[in-house]
């Protein structure tokens, strides 16, 4: 064994001859590897210690594809381990399966992600979006077959929930019990990397969302890995005190441990440089800052958050990771000192307020004020530095349902349905930050979202002009005919919120000028209004881009007349300029401006 080499890292490393294997457990007396290299033998071809807590052997007989596990003894224990590094695993209580990174074909993938000025996110779940029929769990080649409905809808980045190997086939993903391994149901490490090599060639950006709140807790080989622990808590990899705790189980990794940094680091860098995704989002970051989530006694968990967002920052330059932290602190989404450096932050000062605009029964119930703080939050003097949305798993599960269900839960995609859950998800195409949509949203999906029951694709169809008005809203964001550069500019100004009325507008631009400022116009009540007067930014000649009362959008819309403006000079809302307009119930007009 001295003649063979040494090769850096951790777990199955496959090498021009063999296979090398190293493994960090500190309180063994004995580390083996088996497998079908040497027909699993026991205990297996044997590890030897460098004396740093690491166990490592190479093994020329082994080779990629084939099924291994080591073999641990503490004592008079023997206890089989699937490799925490593993890169593919049989399932979740078999084996670890040697992966070789470097052997899937990219086909030249050089895709680069668009200014997050530009981006416009669809978050999915894998084992749901997209079945052929009930009773079967969704794949990644299942969900690629949909690819051509996302990129015509406009969307440019999809958001995955987790794909690490979790427990069983059916689960949301927040579950991990092997980290380093794709989920086998989904179909495995290079169904993964096809998927986004796939959806690169679409101009399609692939975000991942990634667990380190904590781990499993079921299957969970990690627990009492090398048979040591304190106060019979989880051993090695995770706090074996009160700071263990956390909602979904007792399995907080120890963040102050420099292995454990590192592992989950290591994870991070992974996912961005064998799988070419272009960015991370972290799960429930307050509960790696923090004990309970509510200030910051983890201060190692703050330190390590830090630690993989600088890393991505200068290593894979263009990629962007996203907090869910929902406290809205400035300092989640800042690179300065004693900042965590994320890209951006999932934003409650946006989703809660709007979602209970749209969702209260009675007009009355209506704040303009908090839709105007909603629309004007920012973080850093960054209108990127947050992401809104409407419709998010959180926000459509665990005794919440999607915002039309909420609206109407006997007519789902009744009129009222359909004008104010559009009506939610155009502030949010509108506002500044980076919008998120949610699976299914744009075609009405109702009830809540379940791992277990795909998406309702007939919908599609059967609403295909509210689809329409969700491509029609994100051809504004991206700016794509050239007339609304004001929606990816950083500056918003609201200038008309009227709570009597419910009636809603606010200026958005870049630099300024004709096709970049853009004004939207929101009636958020049933009443409609002719001859409403509002103030303009500027005098001049404002084109008609949207009007969501279209019944290009609904045969249920009124289809209310709305046409180009002229803003005239006499102040009004403390602009130079005004018009009078008619606006429908429940709904948007966008304009911006053609000339002087």
């Amino acid at each position: 064994m001295s003649n063979l080499p040494e090769i850096p890292g951790m777990g199955a490393l496959p090498y021009d001859g063999g296979v090398a294997f190293r493994l960090w457990a500190p309180h063994a007396d004995e580390v083996w590897v088996t497998g079908d290299f040497i027909e699993w033998a026991t205990p297996g071809s044997p590890l030897a210690s460098e004396g740093n807590g690491n166990w490592y052997a190479a093994v020329p007989e082994a080779r990629a594809g084939q099924e291994y596990k080591f073999v641990i003894r503490n004592g008079d224990r023997t206890l089989p381990r699937v490799d925490p590094y593993a890169r593919q695993v049989t399932n979740s209580v078999g084996n670890g399966v040697i992966y070789d990174h470097g052997a899937f074909d990219w086909q030249g993938d050089d895709y680069h992600l668009p200014g997050h000025h530009e981006l416009v996110i669809y978050e999915l779940h894998i084992g749901s979006f997209y079945t052929r029929s009930e009773d079967e769990v969704g794949t990644l080649e299942l969900a690629m077959s949909k690819f051509d409905h996302l990129v015509r809808l406009g969307v440019n980045v999809i958001q995955v929930m987790p794909v690490a190997e979790f427990a069983g086939d059916y689960s949301w993903g927040y579950n991990p019990a092997h980290v380093f391994a794709v989920e086998s149901a989904y179909g495995g490490p290079d169904a993964f990397k096809t998927f986004v090599r796939e959806a690169h060639k679409k101009g399609l950006g692939v975000v991942l969302d990634v667990v380190y709140n904590h781990f499993g807790p079921s299957d969970l080989d990690l627990w009492q890995f090398d048979g040591w622990s304190e106060n019979d808590k989880g051993g090695i990899y995770f706090y074996n005190d009160d700071r263990s705790s956390t909602p979904w189980g007792d399995t907080r990794p120890d963040y102050g441990r420099e292995e454990v940094r590192r592992f989950i680091h290591d994870n991070a860098m992974m996912w961005l440089h064998d799988y070419h995704v272009d960015g991370l989002r972290f799960d429930m970051t307050p509960y790696i800052r923090s004990v309970d989530a509510s200030g910051m006694d983890l201060p190692e968990g703050w330190d390590l958050m830090r630690w993989i967002n600088l890393s991505v920052r200068e290593q894979f330059p263009g990629r962007i990771t996203i907090a869910e932290d929902m406290h809205q602190d400035p300092m989640v989404s800042q690179a300065g000192v004693g900042g965590a450096a994320f890209h951006a932050q999932w934003d409650s000062a946006f989703v809660h307020p709007v979602r209970e605009a749209v969702i209260a029964e009675q007009d009355e119930w209506r704040s303009m004020a908090s839709i105007a703080e909603a629309v004007t939050t920012c973080y850093n003097d960054d209108a990127f530095q947050r992401v809104i949305y409407t419709e998010s798993h959180d926000e459509v599960a665990n005794g919440q349902a999607r915002v039309p269900y909420e609206i109407d839960e006997g007519d789902a995609t009744g009129w009222y349905a359909q004008k104010r859950s559009t009506l939610g998800a155009a502030l949010a195409l509108t506002s500044p930050g980076i919008p998120m949509l949610f699976q299914g949203q744009e075609f009405l999906q109702g009830g809540w979202f379940r791992d277990d029951v795909p998406l309702h694709w007939e919908q599609d169809s059967e609403f295909r002009g509210v689809v329409r008005l969700y491509r029609d809203l994100i051809r504004l964001r991206r700016n794509l005919d050239g007339t609304t550069r004001g929606l990816t500019g950083h500056h918003v100004n609201v200038f008309h919120a009227d709570e009597e009325s419910n009636v809603f507008a606010f200026h958005r631009w870049a630099d300024g000028g004709p096709d970049d400022d853009t004004v939207v116009v929101v009636n958020l009540s049933a009443n409609p209004y002719e001859h409403y007067r509002i103030g303009m930014p500027h005098q001049g000649r404002w084109g008609l881009r949207l009007n969501s009362d279209s019944r290009a959008y609904s045969q249920d819309f009124g289809d209310a007349a709305a046409y180009d403006l002229d803003a005239w000079d006499e102040d009004a809302d403390g602009l130079e300029a005004h018009v009078s307009l008619s606006i429908a119930p429940y709904t948007v007009l966008v304009y911006s401006l053609i000339s002087t």
